[in-house]
């Protein structure tokens, strides 16, 4: 939310003047409301201009808070709102969304609140293992990845995983 169509344009012409593909990648960070009002005006600039651009999800950075008791974490349902915001963007303006990037680990931690695994502010020191930003844990990570695979599914036409 903090680039304008005008500047995201000025910075592609910057950095890739011969509009070479695969060259500039956007990587889109801004929580699901602002990414809903913001992103497709980012996106109608790139296809109005003809630029060629790799769209990332981060929707991991975005969404970072401290609680009361002095954690910085996360929250899933703000995370998994913010991927699906993305998905809906890019479907409603008929783009690619070309990527993902998660903060994660497979092990068992206790440092982004909310998902299946069922953390809460109370249980975040059970297992806050991070010495930098909270990482989803391999539960919410793998919650994730099955709600990327569907909505990946239906953009090809497949029929819904049961």
């Amino acid at each position: 939310d903090k680039c304008t169509p005008e500047e995201l344009i000025r910075i592609c012409d910057t950095m890739n003047p011969n509009n070479t593909p695969g060259k500039i990648t956007i990587i889109v960070r801004m929580g699901a409301e602002k990414l809903r009002k913001n992103l497709p005006g980012l996106i109608r600039a790139v296809q109005r201009e003809g630029k060629s651009v790799i769209w990332i999800s981060d929707p991991v950075h975005g969404n970072t808070r401290k609680t009361e008791n002095g954690f910085k974490t996360r929250d899933f349902d703000k995370i998994r709102a913010e991927l699906r915001a993305f998905f809906d963007v890019h479907d409603e303006m008929g783009s690619h969304p070309g990527g993902v990037h998660l903060e994660m680990t497979g092990e068992d931690v206790t440092e982004c609140t909310g998902g299946i695994s069922g953390v809460t502010e109370e249980t975040l020191a059970d297992r806050y293992n991070t010495y930098c930003d909270p990482r989803l844990n391999g539960a919410q990570a793998l919650e994730l990845a099955f709600l990327i695979a569907e909505r990946l599914r239906l953009r090809t036409g497949l029929p819904p995983i049961e």
